[in-house]
């Protein structure tokens, strides 16, 4: 196949490969600081580059990104307090994804993927989901979505031991810092400032939401953890080990 960007493809080119059983791949990121040192769109390059790689060994077509997610939470991304997050209620972003996937029906998949990367989506993703697959499960019962509202399962020990060296917060408190730091050094250096990454956190990080944000809950460079640990061959490393988890996700549930 040309390329597996579906944007990229004709329709003459997205009929033929649905002719031929390809699937589509849905990244779902979302438009929020990642820190002083990442771009906004971290959180939709990763999903879309993932699945990108996974493509091929799963004859998937990847679409275009959906770039905004829901609102941002100060204990996994730093709140609504920064310049350039940018986000959508509930209902917006389970709207789009359901027309989405409508769409892809009606073009012919029966095969579709919804990898998200921004944890704050979880819950509206398979919502979106569940309402598209119980009203067409009598038109389509050969339709299968397959939900990766978190993009992989846990890493194994030793790499954790080798990216974190001891030092894991919590995914959450993870956001900006050593893993998806390391991940777009492997992916997309040319996007990353490395030499503006900073260690920082918030006051506190309570298991608790406080309305208003509260200014002690939020690191004020809106990295949340240990960004200056992160390098490429950490991000190598976590991205092998992401791609073969997803890929062997989709092999089992839908080929």
């Amino acid at each position: 196949m040309r390329t597996r960007q579906m944007a990229h493809l004709t329709w003459e080119e997205v009929r033929d490969a649905i002719d031929n059983d390809a699937g589509v791949i849905l990244p779902i990121g979302a438009t929020e600081q990642h820190g002083l040192h990442l771009p906004l769109d971290t959180d939709s390059v990763l999903p879309t580059k993932m699945g990108l790689a996974v493509a091929d060994d799963t004859n998937m077509l990847v679409a275009p990104a959906v770039c905004y997610g829901y609102r941002s939470r100060p204990g996994s991304g730093g709140g609504q307090t920064f310049p350039g997050t940018t986000s959508v209620s509930a209902n917006t972003l389970m709207s789009l994804i359901s027309d989405i996937l409508y769409e892809f029906v009606r073009s012919g998949f029966r095969r579709i993927v919804l990898l998200n990367w921004h944890m704050e989506n979880c819950n509206f993703v398979y919502e979106a989901a569940f309402l598209v697959s119980d009203s067409l499960k009598k038109e389509y019962p050969d339709l299968k979505i397959l939900v990766l509202e978190n993009a992989f399962d846990d890493l194994t020990q030793e790499t954790m031991d080798k990216i974190f060296e001891g030092q894991f917060p919590t995914w959450a408190i993870e956001h900006a810092s050593i893993f998806e730091t390391s991940l777009m050094l492997h992916v997309s250096p040319e996007t990353v400032q490395f030499d503006k990454a900073v260690d920082d956190k918030a006051e506190r990080y309570p298991y608790y939401d406080v309305l208003p944000i509260q200014k002690d809950m939020v690191a004020p460079s809106g990295t949340l953890w240990k960004a200056t640990m992160a390098s490429a061959e950490k991000g190598a490393l976590g991205w092998k080990e992401v791609q073969k988890q997803i890929t062997e996700a989709i092999k089992k549930e839908l080929c």
